[in-house]
């Protein structure tokens, strides 16, 4: 027996004390740790990644407190304020974040670009800094390249929790057709935080999207008919969101993204009926934080209509926010593959 619901029918209401409590590795991050991550051996800057991790976390300070003595006449932390990972698509950036976070000592953070500015949005920037200026680490993954505004947010916002003494851990995606300039994304990371830059030890991870070594290509959609019995014989006993995607893509609008997360809990799996292709930015833009809180929490998803890799338009695959979409495709593929064929994603 199959409990479906409706994604549709759910508008979550969330309080800032609930955002604030939020900023933890995702359930697909949660026991993750440096010897969990397998580095490729033909890419020996993996490995390099990990040792270099593994020494910023030990720079960490821990919850000793100390005092007004030890403030105004302890050693100071020589050590470099920030790590930004520097990689494409899929190589384990967000293993390793999640890792550092794991091995780092709290007070601690660990959110998506997304949702720190999601967070400013709910607290204001002053009330932002205030409360994670009492923090050991703040880890943001994915850090965002392509809006103007909410990157020089986020430059002003590390720049003054680096001075508040909190270190800094950063990741961000680089297009695929950057993959073998030699740069990657380090350069525009580095010119977007600004006077942080040399604050910042760039760690670079060479490698392939591991969704993508030697695994097969995204399923085919499945036809409107068979998504009732490939539910049943996949979701038995569990809870399943069945939507109807144009009437999902339109709730979509009412509820912020800041709560997608809230959105899908309890939900095991999705099936979508009808996916078509997204031509308005505004629209795909939701659409891609709604695919990074599913790929968060593992959820396996079955659908109709037109593949996942047809999901954007062309134009919005090769313009300024390309990357965010790449990164939904490969994602939601993926989610595809373990819903319809039981492969990992």
């Amino acid at each position: 027996m199959v409990q479906i619901e409706q994604l549709a029918a759910r508008t979550p209401a969330v309080s800032v004390n609930e955002l604030l409590k939020g900023f933890y590795p995702s359930p697909r991050f949660g026991q993750v740790s440096f010897a969990s991550y397998r580095p490729d051996p033909k890419q020996p800057s993996q490995a390099a990644a990990v040792q270099a991790l593994e020494g910023f976390a030990g720079n960490v300070a821990p919850s000793d407190g100390g005092g007004l003595f030890k403030k105004l006449f302890g050693k100071k932390d020589s050590s470099r304020a920030g790590i930004y990972l520097d990689g494409g698509f899929g190589v384990g950036k967000t293993h390793l974040l999640a890792s550092l976070w794991h091995a780092a000592p709290g007070p601690k953070a660990f959110g998506t670009f997304v949702e720190y500015t999601n967070l400013v949005g709910a607290l204001s920037f002053r009330k932002t800094v205030d409360a994670l200026s009492s923090y050991k680490l703040v880890c943001i993954d994915e850090f965002e390249l392509d809006d103007p505004g909410d990157t020089v947010l986020m430059s002003r916002l590390m720049r003054e929790l680096a001075d508040a003494g909190v270190k800094l851990a950063a990741t961000s995606n680089t297009l695929p057709g950057s993959l073998g300039d030699g740069r990657f994304a380090a350069v525009d990371f580095q010119r977007e935080i600004q006077v942080l830059a040399d604050q910042f030890d760039v760690i670079r991870i060479d490698g392939e999207d591991f969704r993508h070594r030697g695994l097969p290509a995204a399923p085919a959609p499945l036809k409107n008919s068979e998504l009732s019995s490939h539910m049943k014989a996949e979701f038995d006993g569990k809870t399943v969101a069945q939507d109807e995607f144009s009437t999902l893509i339109h709730h979509l609008a009412g509820v912020h993204p800041s709560r997608y997360r809230q959105l899908i809990d309890g939900i095991d799996g999705v099936v979508w009926r009808n996916v078509e292709t997204i031509t308005e930015q505004s629209v795909a833009l939701r659409f891609v934080v709604l695919a990074d809180r599913l790929y968060d929490k593992d959820v396996p998803i079955l659908a109709s209509g037109v593949p996942f890799d047809k999901l954007f338009t062309e134009e919005m695959m090769a313009g300024g926010y390309m990357k965010k979409y790449f990164r939904a495709v490969s994602r939601l593929t993926a989610l595809a593959r373990e819903g319809q064929n039981h492969e990992p994603s």
